[in-house]
C-alpha cells in the first residue's frame, strides 16, 4: 500500500517556497502544497538568528519522498536545508487524491 508523507522544508523567502512547490508540482512528483510564515531561532555561523522563515509543506507519497527530497537540494539556496519526511495518516478520499495527481 503507497502510504502518504509529507516534507517540511524551510525556506528564507515565500518566494522561494512557492519556486521549489511549483517546480514539484510540475514534475507531478507531490500533489499539493502548502505555505505558512514561521518565526525562527537559530544557530548559524556563531550568531544567534531571530528572523521570519516561510514553512513549505508538500505532500506526496512514500515511492515519490526520496525523488521530492533530491529535487528540493538541488534547487534550494541553503546550504544546509531542513527537508525533514513525516509519515502521515490521511483519510483515504484524500490520500487518492494525492495520488491521482502524481505520476
Amino acid at each position: 500500500m503507497n502510504k502518504m508523507v509529507f516534507l517540511y522544508v524551510t525556506n528564507e523567502t515565500a518566494d522561494g517556497a512557492k519556486k521549489i512547490a511549483k517546480h514539484l508540482l510540475e514534475k507531478r512528483i507531490i500533489g499539493c502544497a502548502n505555505i505558512f510564515p514561521v518565526n525562527a531561532m537559530y544557530w548559524w555561523e556563531g550568531k544567534l538568528n531571530d528572523e521570519t522563515e516561510f514553512v513549505l509543506i508538500v505532500k506526496t507519497t512514500q515511492e515519490n519522498c526520496e525523488m521530492a527530497r533530491d529535487e528540493i537540494a538541488k534547487i534550494h539556496p541553503f546550504d544546509a536545508p531542513c527537508i525533514i519526511k513525516l509519515d502521515v495518516d490521511p483519510n483515504e478520499k484524500y490520500l487518492q487524491w494525492i495520488k491521482g495527481e502524481i505520476r
